[in-house]
């Protein structure tokens, strides 16, 4: 169902298909776009129909507009759109799938997981993952073997989603994949499991060769609040890449371990201003005594948003 509501001056559709039928494409765009404007359902047949256009132009208007609306029908149009010739049409109508949030919508896509076209086996799991529908946990997991990085990617964003034990170990083994972003990826969705095995994958994950994955290991962590992933955390406060220990010295602070505090304070005289903030922030979470004489000296701090968090930090261990 579209989530505008329909425009008096375009309610009677009849009034609006004669111009799909104009010799002119700009014409016809504008049918397409104040077919939309209707915020009709009948106007989606219309619209879908638009897909087949011989302008390129058109195609692309409908591909774009079709994402104001949902259901099957649409998701159908739109998954034979991700094959168009034109590179932009498609990759429209792949904008738009991913905008769909009806479970039934997922129905057409399921077998293009198997397409021979990368792009469209990457776009209809990118489109089945917020539609959380549990027919794709077995796509899902057969498309984490695709020889495509993008494809093994997509699939573990639609495992993520779905939060099934099922697909647990499998994401747990798609965190050493060859591509960094899909090991990225795999990393992240492991914060719906607390269990112990997720707990030892995201150790293990913190020492891993690429920062981007480290950073995300530590926030994973911090997100399930590992008290076991502390020591894990502590080794990468002064990781080389100061994303990773600003991720660290956060999800120290989730933990609340009073023994991080010396592993945190030393961010307190890093360069960058946010990390010192986050520092500070994250001393106050643990709200231990022994951070009060560094989150004193911090008051001093040229950032104002460190001197406010200090602050904050030093009444929230003065009042526990």
């Amino acid at each position: 169902m579209s989530v505008f509501e329909p425009f008096d001056s375009f309610s009677d559709i009849d009034d609006i298909l004669f111009k799909l039928e104009d010799e002119d494409p700009g014409i016809r765009q504008v049918g397409v776009m104040e077919l939309a404007e209707t915020a009709s359902e009948d106007a989606v047949p219309h619209i879908i129909g638009a897909l087949s256009d011989p302008s390129d132009d058109v195609r692309l208007q409908a591909a774009r507009v079709l994402q104001e609306f949902d259901g099957e029908t649409v998701a159908a149009g739109l998954a034979d759109a991700l094959q168009d010739s034109s590179n932009t049409v498609a990759a429209a109508a792949a904008d738009s799938l991913a905008e769909l949030k009806s479970p039934e919508a997922a129905l057409p896509l399921l077998p293009l997981t198997t397409h021979e076209k990368p792009f469209v086996r990457a776009n209809a799991l990118r489109a089945l993952k917020g539609l959380r529908h549990p027919e794709a946990l077995k796509p899902g997991l057969a498309a984490l073997q695709d020889p495509e990085p993008e494809v093994r990617m997509q699939a573990v964003g639609v495992l993520g989603y779905l939060q099934m034990e099922e697909a647990l170990h499998a994401l747990i083994l798609a965190g050493r994949d060859s591509d960094i972003e899909v090991r990225r990826a795999a990393v992240g969705a492991l914060a719906f499991s607390n269990s112990s095995t997720v707990s030892e994958a995201l150790i293990k994950a913190i020492s891993d060769e690429a920062w981007r994955v480290r950073e995300m290991a530590a926030e994973t962590i911090g997100k399930l609040k590992f008290a076991d992933g502390t020591d894990a955390l502590m080794s990468v406060t002064e990781d080389e890449y100061w994303q990773v220990r600003l991720q660290s010295v956060r999800s120290l602070g989730k933990i609340g371990v009073a023994r991080a505090i010396p592993a945190i304070v030393g961010a307190l005289e890093h360069s960058i201003s946010n990390l010192r903030k986050d520092a500070a922030a994250a001393l106050g979470e643990i709200a231990d005594a022994g951070a009060l004489p560094y989150l004193e000296k911090a008051l001093g701090d040229p950032d104002p948003e460190v001197r406010k968090n200090a602050r904050w930090a030093i009444g929230r261990i003065e009042a526990a």
